[in-house]
């Protein structure tokens, strides 16, 4: 049976909770078609998430990696498409490490692109009612670092296909953030539910426009 790994991280910056957390958490255990999913907390924190996604990826030998993440502000689902090498803390992560302009692989190249069908990922999200586009950034916190360091891996580890998704708001979140947007928490359950059947699923991606004009 194919198995799929999905990884959330721990609260950050004073929040009590993380949704990619209590997302991926309810997931661990199904099957999804066909394949068995295991879900992993993260730490916040620079090397220590990448040490711990290692980890979890060598005990489930999992065949996809999904990571997903809080993007605070961000009103869709947003499959990732390029990690970048590199580390630009605005705020100190949960160990008070505050890297800045500093390469997560000093030998790695400038940037992966994520091997999921992150294309065919926002169509059926779209087809399922709900909203989604995709991204070209993952930002240059823990998120990209956790994102590039995962692409490092794949030929390593032998993963089919993996890359990120970042998720917004929970409702109890942006309560007290004026004007900021969240999803309920169901919806994202159910995005990520599609989001791993269409990796599962797909070989390819789709070939259709997914690129930004600013």
């Amino acid at each position: 049976m194919t198995t799929v790994l999905l990884t959330g991280f721990e609260p950050f910056d004073k929040d009590a909770i993380n949704p990619s957390w209590e997302v991926v958490q309810q997931l661990h255990g199904e099957t999804i078609a066909k394949a068995q999913v295991f879900a992993t907390r993260l730490s916040c924190v620079f090397g220590q998430s990448l040490r711990e996604l290692e980890s979890a990826v060598k005990k489930h030998q999992p065949a996809i990696v999904i990571a997903v993440g809080q993007a605070g502000g961000r009103a869709e689902v947003t499959p990732e498409r390029v990690a970048m090498n590199l580390d630009d803390a605005r705020i100190p992560d949960n160990a008070g490490k505050q890297p800045i302009d500093r390469p997560i692989h000093r030998q790695g190249p400038a940037a992966y692109f994520s091997t999921l069908p992150v294309k065919a990922i926002v169509q059926n999200l779209h087809h399922d009612g709900l909203p989604a586009s995709l991204s070209h950034s993952a930002g240059t916190f823990v998120c990209n670092h956790v994102f590039y360091g995962l692409m490092a891996m794949q030929q390593r580890y032998g993963l089919q296909r993996c890359g990120f998704i970042h998720i917004p708001y929970l409702p109890s979140q942006a309560a007290g953030r004026t004007g900021v947007p969240s999803m309920a928490l169901d919806d994202m359950v159910r995005a990520m539910r599609i989001a791993v059947a269409v990796s599962v699923k797909r070989k390819r991606d789709l070939r259709v426009p997914g690129g930004t004009t600013h």
